[in-house]
């Protein structure tokens, strides 16, 4: 499966989930670079007619999770966010975001990604860093087990 493919796996994935509500749509996805966008529409807004800065955090987030996700999959891991940085860097308020993130580091326990969140002309608008735990399957979280809801692509 190339990444096309793979971002439109993960698309139907998120069916009912945050990502589908907020628009997050996957355009690649691989274990060396996860691209996506969002269109801006009005509940991306805060009331000064900008897009929220816990937009810009949360694309981040999920697009570092996703590449992170891809590349623990293959040794049979899943991963879960530790910290978020991202950095606003110029305002928007229409348009499409265009967030690519790629891997610094993938180390056996934690990995290290970077995400740009650019509008259409190209712009950075936002940039993060997020750091992820790699787990073991049967690792529990929140009192819980993390059960994947579908088969990796």
């Amino acid at each position: 499966m190339d990444a096309t493919e793979t971002a439109g796996t993960i698309n139907a994935w998120h069916a009912g989930t945050w990502a589908e509500r907020v628009g997050l749509v996957m355009v690649s996805a691989s274990r060396e670079e996860v691209t996506a966008r969002v269109v801006i529409q009005a509940h991306h807004r805060q009331p000064q007619g900008i897009v929220h800065g816990g937009v810009y955090a949360s694309i981040v987030e999920s697009v570092a999770s996703i590449g992170a996700a891809l590349d623990a999959m293959t040794k049979g891991k899943t991963i879960v966010g530790l910290d978020n940085h991202t950095s606003f860097v110029h305002a928007a308020r229409e348009g499409t975001l265009h967030a690519t993130g790629t891997p610094v580091t993938r180390g056996s326990r934690t990995q290290l990604w970077d995400v740009v969140l650019r509008d259409d002309a190209q712009k950075v608008v936002a940039s993060g860093r997020v750091r992820l735990l790699v787990l073991d399957p049967d690792a529990s979280v929140a009192g819980g087990s993390l059960v994947a809801r579908h088969t990796p692509p």
